[in-house]
């Protein structure tokens, strides 16, 4: 590592642009793999590690900087609804880690020379009830309800050693006050995203307030959306820069619309390597893809960066 290497993400932040890698799921049906299942790809946590490390990989030789651990949907209380019980629940959220990190090994092994980093992803609640409530919020659970919910989730995510703890797919501000909450004292910094629609998160608030609760939290090294149409991206990366003056990261999906009851995708795709230009100049620092988004987009992700 030379003198003006980063040695932190936050470092790598204030040098320049970050590229995040894209969509882990549509990664893994790609290489054949059938994830109709409540765990999502969570289950291959369990049942197929390499198929995950092998995602990962793919990313990161295409030009991503950040790989997005397979964390999004592996909670205690899912695991459990499938007769895995709490310890053996933490060695599989803390495998989410170390599969990214053996993915960064062997990409550098093949070439790669740029810092590589990992953030445990850390999906909402919604995510755990698999019934698409995590585009919608409003559960019905307190501020603390949601917080003791994630608490225990991030704890063992942030032992496990990553990079940053991505706080992500946020439908509504009460849940992000209770992640907030909850990565506090942890000592891993945090990114806080926003699932949206238009001008406001998926609950109805507005993007100024729910940006705001992050503006004077330490913890947070980036704020913004993912999981989105790309269209709402702009919008959003302007608000996040003049409320907060942190980072922003954005990583939508391909524009394509998730049909909860059919579990499917519909639609078209919007997303445009282009349009990243675009998000850099608003204030963007770290940039993606969500879901249906793949190593091809995130290529040209990085192309479009000059990276």
């Amino acid at each position: 590592m030379t003198s003006d290497t980063p040695s932190s993400l936050a470092e790598a932040l204030a040098a320049g642009t970050v590229v995040l890698d894209g969509g882990m799921s549509n990664q893994l049906e790609s290489a054949g793999h059938d994830l109709s299942d409540e765990l999502w790809s969570a289950r291959l946590l369990a049942e197929r590690p390499e198929a995950i490390t092998e995602a990962h990989l793919a990313y990161y030789e295409a030009g991503a900087d950040v790989a997005i651990t397979s964390s999004y949907q592996a909670t205690f209380e899912g695991f459990a609804g499938r007769g895995i019980g709490r310890e053996r629940a933490a060695e599989l959220l803390a495998l989410s880690v170390e599969l990214a990190r053996e993915a960064a090994k062997q990409a550098q092994a093949k070439g790669v020379t740029r810092p590589l980093w990992v953030a445990a992803s850390v999906g909402p609640y919604g995510a755990m009830l698999a019934d698409g409530s995590e585009y919608r919020g409003r559960y019905g659970l307190s501020v603390d309800e949601l917080e003791r919910f994630h608490r225990p989730r991030l704890e063992v995510l942030a032992a496990a050693g990553p990079d940053v703890l991505a706080l992500e797919t946020v439908p509504d501000a009460e849940e992000a006050a209770a992640l907030l909450r909850g990565v506090r004292g942890l000592g891993v910094p945090a990114w806080l995203s926003y699932t949206v629609d238009g001008d406001r998160t998926r609950a109805g608030q507005s993007l100024e307030e729910a940006f705001g609760l992050a503006a004077d939290v330490d913890e947070v090294i980036a704020v913004g959306v993912n999981c989105c149409a790309p269209e709402d991206v702009d919008r959003a990366v302007r608000t996040a820069v003049r409320v907060t003056g942190k980072p922003v990261v954005v990583y939508p999906n391909s524009g394509e619309a998730w049909d909860a009851e059919g579990r499917t995708w519909a639609g078209r795709s919007s997303f445009a390597a282009e349009q990243v230009s675009g998000w850099r100049g608003a204030g963007a620092r770290l940039i993606g893809g969500c879901c249906r988004v793949g190593p091809e987009a995130i290529a040209g992700i990085a192309g479009a960066l000059g990276r």
